[in-house]
């Protein structure tokens, strides 16, 4: 089929040549110099082609009518071909799970560990394997970068986290950072080249296993001074500081000042996460893709009661103040108050429940309950926890006990998925023929933070049962790899905008 001589290139000759030749005369001597003329001036363009502010080829497109230079020419005619290597994925998902201090089907995995170190440098190789330049910053959030051809302009970002709490499954952050890298091989396979470089994020502690703080990765590359400075006393339950900790890794080295880590805001262009909806919804509804709009934010408290204590058998109910019992009755209320916002995005959660001395026969002297509410409106979060302290309270002095704490962790702000991000997802998952819905995260993730950083969006999968955070968490590897193509076609939309 011959193309028409008249349709107009992407570098803008043929304009040129009509500019050009329609301005001679028919003269065989001056021919030879204007050829020449329009080589160099074809040459030109094709330069300013990968320029898409250049002034000129604006001024040019605006006085032919005509495009100098089109839109990236892969994307399209690469999607039918996108091939995730499901094999070498599953694989390298089940070797990371042999890092851990419980036996499989379990995985635990603590910040800053033996096994922490052994996962961190397996997932380090796999980086350096699939050509992408590795660093790491002071608490050890490692970055993997493939540099586009305009590595200038701010990047575009995706990762997850590693790290899991004891007796945990195996998928959980797992599949946004080794799903990430994957997507990047994907898109080299498909001979795709980024405008914006991308990169890959693998997050320190996004679990609150050891020291207490979830997310402290991404909240102090989103610029956490309260984190950096309270880092400087922080230590976990066997009294090890986390700057200790830190520097038994070889991080954090001299310095008690972690603000290095800190980073810009627009940093990136934008941030994507590949996640587990650790949720039935997906999986229930039969959906391939699930595209995050929102992300519900976390509250954590910390309350504790003081009573007299005494023999369970010599001191009479009428005569006791079981700080046991205050904590029950507190945890009775707060699921009163949760249902009480009328919503089904508001939750409350007692995770932690520890009585002293925590004998049978002695009646409790001390609880200590620690608890989590979360919502993606932050008013009506803030609302149950007021109405938590005032049960606090009431319940104390109605029981004769001290309320001798009620602290605030955290309150996180909730954040919404950037619109241009979701557009880009659900273009995406439509383009590669998968069903797709919109919904929120009721769980918290690294992107939370790091939409303080930059525009923000997840692409959750189905998982088994909706289970995670137990041995029995599973995602199919078909589930998986729909989520690495639709992570890389997103990533390859916004690295060329």
């Amino acid at each position: 089929m011959n193309e028409d001589p008249r349709a107009p290139s992407s570098t803008g000759c043929y304009i040129v040549e009509v500019l050009v030749i329609r301005s001679i005369p028919e003269n065989p001597e001056r021919m030879g110099k204007v050829l020449f003329f329009m080589f160099f001036v074809c040459s030109f363009y094709t330069v300013l082609a990968h320029k898409d502010e250049d002034p000129t080829t604006r001024t040019m497109e605006e006085f032919s009518g005509y495009p100098i230079h089109e839109s990236h020419p892969r994307i399209a005619s690469s999607v039918s071909s996108f091939s995730v290597d499901t094999e070498s994925l599953q694989k390298q998902i089940e070797e990371l799970s042999t890092f851990s201090d419980t036996p499989a089907p379990s995985v635990t995995r603590i910040l800053y560990t033996e096994k922490d170190l052994l996962a961190r440098r397996y997932v380090k190789n796999i980086m350096g394997l699939s050509g992408l330049s590795v660093r790491e910053d002071a608490v050890g959030n490692i970055f993997g970068r493939w540099d586009g051809y305009e590595n200038k302009l701010a990047g575009v970002a995706t990762g997850s986290h590693i790290d899991a709490i004891p007796y945990s499954g195996k998928y959980d952050g797992v599949v946004g950072v080794l799903g990430a890298i994957e997507a990047i091989n994907v898109l080299k396979r498909s001979g795709f080249k980024p405008r914006r470089s991308l990169e890959v994020v693998l997050f320190t502690s996004e679990e609150p296993t050891r020291f207490g703080i979830s997310c402290l990765g991404s909240r102090l590359l989103a610029g956490s001074e309260e984190l950096n400075k309270a880092l400087k006393t922080t230590t976990d339950n066997q009294n090890i500081s986390f700057l200790e900790a830190a520097r038994s890794l070889g991080y954090a080295k001299d310095q008690d000042d972690l603000s290095s880590v800190f980073l810009d805001k627009g940093s990136y262009s934008a941030f994507v996460e590949l996640h587990i909806e650790q949720g039935p919804i997906l999986e229930e509804e039969g959906i391939s893709i699930g595209i995050v709009t929102a992300i519900a934010a976390p509250a954590s408290l910390k309350v504790e009661f003081e009573g007299n204590g005494g023999h369970a058998g010599a001191v009479l109910m009428p005569n006791r103040n079981d700080a046991g019992l205050a904590a029950a009755e507190l945890a009775l209320a707060i699921e009163k108050h949760v249902l009480e916002s009328g919503s089904i995005d508001t939750v409350g959660t007692v995770g932690i429940l520890q009585l002293h001395p925590g004998a049978i026969n002695s009646i409790p002297s001390k609880s200590h309950l620690e608890i989590d509410t979360r919502d993606i409106d932050a008013e009506r979060r803030n609302l149950v926890i007021e109405k938590i302290h005032q049960s606090s309270i009431r319940i104390a002095k109605s029981r004769g006990v001290r309320l001798s704490e009620f602290l605030i962790i955290n309150q996180d702000p909730p954040a919404l998925s950037a619109e241009a991000i979701v557009k880009a997802m659900e273009t995406a998952a439509a383009e590669l023929n998968l069903t797709h819905k919109l919904m929120i995260s009721r769980a918290y993730h690294d992107s939370l933070f790091m939409a303080r950083v930059s525009p923000m969006g997840m692409v959750f999968i189905p998982c088994y049962k909706g289970y995670s955070h137990k041995p029995e968490e599973f995602a199919s590897i078909q589930e998986i790899s729909n989520g690495v193509k639709v992570l890389a076609l997103t990533l390859a939309k916004l690295s060329l905008q």
